[in-house]
């Protein structure tokens, strides 16, 4: 859920922005224009008053004076006859052509609207507007009536649609001959229009790539007027993004010359600028569109896209990414290496619309992401806002670590917790998981990974070593640009050569094909710096030919030091790695114990080290490798060439600094990275060299590098770190951790008013179905607040509805609908309020089935169950019956992915093997193992995996004194277990219960 903002093909940031409104271009009328208004204006009378006069005094009144008779089905059909019949056709084609005229004349001196269509008189109505078009033009209503000529050209559908927006689009067949003997003056009022519109565009660059579109406002036939949030779902597949089109078009004359000032006041026959990844039959793209218009007004186009914003500023941009030694020049080396940033470039599929959901996502995010370095996190700490790779890696790593303590606890037994929540987070580390929770793009280093191991084996099909990589590149676009050292020819497919010859470079839309593949990690040392220009870079530290110094007050350093540390720890781009932390982060290694190692000096670093750099020379010569690289696509990829980085923040002695240049001299071909920190700046054998400011700045000016650089505070650091720590299945903890988050009256008297039914299909018991269209997203809020009894961060709660992002104000209006929806308690106490730290919880009169559940078998095993047997024996009963499947068991496609952020699909099937066992006590202690094995089957419904359950069921079922039962259910087990055989506890209980289950086993095979 990370937040980022999308780059166009020029660099430079699209969507929403203020521009000065400008008037739209005005042309002199010439000599012919007065000529074709004189022809249209005949061609109109003739049409109109000439036709029906001669009808009238050649031909006469064709139909008879009289009634019809019978017996004029019986007379011969003569010539007469034949004329007649033709005349009352060319009287109703006459009738059908003036009603044309006149809906076509209406629609113009009104200005507002499309012209209505006459039934059945497409061809007519195509040249009566032709007409009515070219008469107009030098007429003062002439502007009023330019956008009614969006539709030249276009074929019309007789009774099948209404008249369609503005676009000046192709048509088939027998019309393209027709749109070419146009007026040129009707075509000519039409670019007018569109390079009116095309005035506001972000860049003439744009506009020449046919990237601005256009879209008119249709009237409400059939349907509600139109709006500019339908408007954006239909033609950019998202209507949040409404917003976009209104800063696009604020403040710009319209045709009837009012101005859109608000964004929910639009009118039919008004032209809206659309953004560039618009698409959709009803959108005009300018100046691709141009071929349609003369020579002179494609020139007057094509000269004003020359001067736009992106043309004047595209020299600048690139060559500032060149700076710092001409890097990216394609012939550089291991002394020479160099840093820069790519090219913004459109993806390949742009124009075939596959990157029409990447573009919702992106500009979603672009909406609710703050700027950085302002205190718009809502009290969240935006460094981790701000980091999505780093927030994802360390949301990841906290899941698996509060599920293993979740199965360390059940199948271990220790104390009391099975089942049971983790302790809840409070203050500041509460903050942490929040901004965790909001600023995470899993999807982004899924995508990452999958781009580089997919990578890794191409080249491997193709016999080709792994080129060594510098940085890479995630542009605001989604696309990945890797920066080589030098080139190493094409990249297999889908990747494409980028900028030069040291670039590789992969569309988004290319890399959301890769699946999962058999490969290692080919470069697990990336980490994230910062951004430039929207693009985030990640550097390869175990690349780097030499150290990387970084300078800087020693607060700063620890900031960026911090960073590093904990995204290495956490990524999900790399199998296995060593990091080595000297001077500083001996607090964080609760977060990747197996990866982090801290040492306590400089000394015991450069012993450590070369005794690791000798033992990696050896292997390699030893496996005939010439680099890690080769390595790790070869057989023993998965065991061998792991990466080994180095952290050192304490600025080492001038005698340790030569060693530590010795050893860093031929690092990078044995896959060791070394950080150092230094306060001066000068420390030998530095290949590359950066600097972090006080105002967050990382600069590396050989490198031509000025980066808003990640970094992560003490403060925030210690935050962390307090959630992995809590989360230690290991850890001595005097809290009492059986106790539920949130226990309710399970007595008659508590009857609620809201129940929710979460365990198996999702029910709502005591409000009313909202409106079909929000109904869902409703649901979906409710369930996360009945998840989260601690209570909800507005912005956590947004980013789980919304992964894509959604603005502040429709955040605000859900949690208003939400609030309304659930109502007030009889004192007049809303069920969804804020508390003091703003984040939303729900009254204790709405509860799940969740909430009861474990409040039985707490009240079953803790309070008045653990005095009474009768007691806890109904209790029990109860709270397994409430067990109707898995956790919102058929739950809409595409919506709950924040459950993948929970832990909740571990707790409640250990809560539930729990309250099986505990039944299945129960009545074991009165022989009653029928009943025994009742709530044992009931419980692995819900809990198959479990295998304190089928242990209790085999007990359960040898104390029935059935053995071909037994043998029955022992064959059972064997056959769920598949390849990898039974747990040796299985076994054992099996060899305890059932000696010769083996020799059945096989029978029965």
């Amino acid at each position: 859920m990370a937040r980022r903002t999308t780059s166009n093909s020029t660099g430079s940031p699209p969507g929403p922005r203020n521009r000065t409104p400008q008037p739209l271009p005005r042309r002199r009328r010439s000599a012919g224009d007065f000529v074709k208004a004189f022809l249209a204006l005949v061609a109109l009378l003739v049409l109109l008053v000439g036709v029906p006069g001669a009808l009238a005094t050649q031909m006469g009144w064709p139909l008879p004076s009289g009634a019809p008779k019978v017996e004029w089905l019986q007379q011969e059909i003569t010539v007469d006859t034949f004329i007649n019949v033709l005349t009352v056709v060319v009287w109703f084609a006459w009738a059908q052509f003036t009603a044309c005229v006149l809906v076509e004349v209406k629609a113009a001196l009104s200005g507002v609207g499309l012209p209505n269509r006459v039934p059945g008189a497409g061809p007519s109505q195509l040249l009566a507007r032709q007409l009515v078009a070219a008469l107009l033009l030098v007429g003062a209503t002439a502007a009023s009536f330019t956008p009614g000529l969006s539709q030249l050209g276009q074929q019309l559908e007789g009774n099948q649609r209404p008249a369609v927006a503005a676009a000046a689009q192709q048509t088939p067949g027998g019309l393209l001959a027709q749109q070419q003997g146009q007026t040129a003056a009707s075509a000519a009022a039409l670019a007018e229009q569109a390079a009116g519109a095309a005035a506001h565009a972000e860049g003439g660059a744009l506009a020449a790539e046919g990237d601005t579109k256009f879209y008119r406002i249709q009237p409400p036939e059939g349907r509600h007027h139109d709006s500019l949030w339908e408007v954006a779902e239909r033609h950019l597949g998202d209507g949040r993004r409404y917003k976009e089109i209104y800063q696009l078009n604020k403040d710009r004359t319209q045709p009837d010359g009012s101005k859109l000032s608000e964004a929910s006041l639009i009118r039919p026959g008004w032209i809206m600028e659309m953004p560039g990844d618009a698409r959709g039959g009803e959108l005009v793209e300018m100046p691709d569109e141009a071929p349609k218009v003369s020579p002179e007004v494609q020139r007057q186009i094509s000269d004003y896209a020359k001067t736009g914003a992106a043309h004047q500023q595209g020299g600048g941009q690139q060559g500032g990414g060149q700076q710092g030694g001409g890097a990216g020049s394609g012939s550089l080396d291991r002394d020479t290496a160099h840093i820069s940033l790519p090219e913004q470039r459109p993806t390949p599929d742009r124009d075939r619309g596959q990157d029409r959901g990447q573009g919702q996502q992106q500009d979603g995010r672009d909406q609710a992401a703050p700027p950085a370095g302002e205190g718009s996190g809502f009290g969240l700490p935006q460094a981790l806002l701000g980091a999505p790779l780093l927030a994802a890696g360390l949301l990841g790593a906290l899941g698996r670590r509060r599920r293993q303590a979740l199965w360390q606890s059940a199948l271990g037994a220790v104390g009391g917790r099975r089942g049971m929540e983790p302790p809840t987070p409070t203050g500041a580390a509460a903050d942490a998981q929040d901004a965790l929770l909001v600023g995470a793009d899993p999807e982004g280093v899924r995508l990452l990974d999958r781009s580089l191991r997919g990578l890794a084996a191409s080249l491997a099909g193709e016999s080709r070593p792994l080129p060594t990589v510098y940085a890479a590149w995630m542009s605001g676009n989604g696309d990945l640009h890797l920066q080589l050292a030098q080139p190493a020819g094409r990249p297999p497919a889908p990747w494409q050569l980028g900028q030069d010859q040291t670039f590789w470079m992969l569309a988004r839309a290319d890399a959301e094909r890769y699946e999962d593949v058999d490969a290692a990690a080919p470069y697990p040392g990336l980490v994230s710096l910062g951004t430039m220009d929207d693009s985030r870079l990640l550097l390869n530290l175990e690349s780097v030919p030499g150290i990387v110094s970084l300078s800087g007050r020693e607060q700063d350093r620890a900031g960026v030091f911090a960073s590093v540390a904990a995204e290495l720890a956490t990524n999900g781009w790399s199998d296995r790695m060593t990091i080595t932390l000297v001077g500083f982060g001996e607090d964080l290694t609760p977060l990747a114990p197996n990866r982090l190692r801290h040492l306590d000096d400089v000394e015991a670093l450069v012993e450590t080290m070369e005794a690791e750099t000798r033992q990696r020379r050896g292997a390699l010569g030893a496996a005939g490798q010439d680099s890690v690289l080769t390595g790790r696509t070869g057989p023993a990829q998965h065991t061998r060439w792991a990466p080994h980085l180095v952290l050192l923040a304490a600025e080492p002695s001038a005698e340790d600094a030569v060693k530590l240049a010795e050893l860093a001299a031929d690092a990078s071909r044995l896959g060791i990275g070394y950080l150092v920190g230094t306060q001066s700046g000068d420390l030998p054998g530095a290949a590359w060299e950066m600097e972090i400011t006080s105002e967050g700045k990382l600069l590396a000016p050989l490198l031509g590098l000025e980066l808003d650089a990640q970094l992560l505070p003490v403060s925030q650091q210690r935050a962390v770190v307090e959630l992995f720590t809590d989360a230690d299945p290991e850890r001595d903890d005097d809290r009492p951790a059986t106790t539920p988050p949130f226990l309710v009256d399970i007595s008659e008297q508590g009857r609620p008013a809201v129940y929710a039914r979460l365990v198996g299909p999702y029910e709502i018991i005591g409000l009313e179905t909202p409106d079909g269209e929000r109904s869902p997203l409703l649901h979906e809020a409710l369930a996360l607040l009945l998840l989260h009894r601690e209570g909800v961060h507005p912005r956590v709660l947004s980013s789980a509805l919304w992964p894509r992002g959604v603005t502040d104000d429709v955040r605000d209006a859900l949690v208003e609908r939400l609030r309304g929806w659930l109502g007030t308690d009889p004192d007049g106490t809303a069920r969804l309020a804020a508390d003091a730290t703003g984040r939303l919880k729900l009254a204790k009169s709405v509860v799940s089935d969740l909430d009861v559940l474990r409040s039985l078998y707490h009240e079953a095993t803790q309070g008045r169950g653990a005095g009474s047997r009768a007691v806890r024996g109904r209790l029990l009963t109860d709270a397994l019956v409430l067990v109707r499947g898995p956790l919102l068991a058929e739950r809409p496609a595409g919506r709950y992915g924040w459950l993948t952020h929970e832990i909740i699909d571990a707790q409640l099937p250990l809560l539930v093997a729990d309250i099986g066992l505990a039944l299945s006590a129960f009545h074991l202690e009165k022989d009653r193992a029928e009943k025994a094995i009742e709530a044992l089957d009931a419980a692995l419904g819900s809990a198959p995996g479990d295998e304190r359950l089928w242990h209790e069921l085999l007990r359960a079922t040898h104390a029935t004194g059935d053995t071909d039962r037994l043998k029955r259910l022992a064959a059972d087990l064997v056959a769920r277990s598949g390849a990898r055989g039974l747990p040796p506890r299985t076994e054992a209980l099996l060899d305890e219960l059932l000696p010769t289950w083996r020799s059945g086993v096989a029978a029965a095979g």
